[in-house]
């Protein structure tokens, strides 16, 4: 007899929780979900947190998203998110990403957050505002990091260069793409961490 999946997890309204849900699907298994970690703390009004195990292509990103939501029922203020990197990934491959944003009929907001060429080019915006290729990136950093190799030091990355990221970031995405950035040098990160810093501040 085939089994039935676990009903959602639903809270009544005497159990609903203080703390707004940012929760993200990465395609990074290491450096993501340990630089997404900073913004949680103890007396924090959010909760930002990452799935575990994603990686893969970004449709196995999307489906362990869509799998988890199928577990817990997320609140109206949540939000969640699909962080990817462009990389070799062609449009067809990311369509469907942008596609689940869209989707209204959900009570929680959705975003695509897409670094061209790879997450590594949205930190190195903490430091410098420079153009660089993937390799560049896991290199430029290293001048700054020393020793970087996929694992980072939440000291690294003040509230000050955070809002120089941002910063340059949004230079570079303007005018601002309506789906995702499709030429190198381009993040899109930083609208996530926005969102975030605006429910923290």
């Amino acid at each position: 007899m085939p089994s039935k999946k676990n009903p959602k997890i639903r809270r009544s309204p005497g159990k609903r929780r203080h703390q707004k849900l940012f929760l993200i699907a990465t395609e990074g298994e290491k450096t993501e979900p340990q630089y997404f970690d900073i913004f949680n703390d103890q007396q924090s009004v959010i909760n930002v947190r990452c799935l575990k195990g994603c990686g893969g292509s970004p449709q196995k990103v999307l489906e362990r998203m869509k799998d988890h939501l199928e577990e817990e029922e997320l609140e109206g203020s949540d939000e969640a998110w699909l962080v990817i990197d462009k990389d070799n990934w062609l449009p067809e491959q990311l369509a469907p990403l942008h596609t689940w944003t869209q989707e209204r009929h959900k009570r929680h907001k959705r975003g695509l957050a897409l670094s061209n060429p790879k997450f590594e080019y949205w930190l190195l915006l903490h430091f410098e505002d420079g153009k660089a290729s993937s390799q560049d990136c896991s290199d430029r950093l290293k001048k700054h990091i020393p020793g970087y190799d996929k694992k980072i030091d939440p000291s690294d990355f003040t509230r000050y260069r955070i809002d120089d990221a941002i910063r340059r970031a949004k230079q570079r995405d303007n005018p601002p793409c309506a789906d995702w950035p499709r030429t190198a040098h381009v993040t899109t990160v930083y609208r996530l961490v926005e969102s975030i810093l605006q429910v923290k501040n």
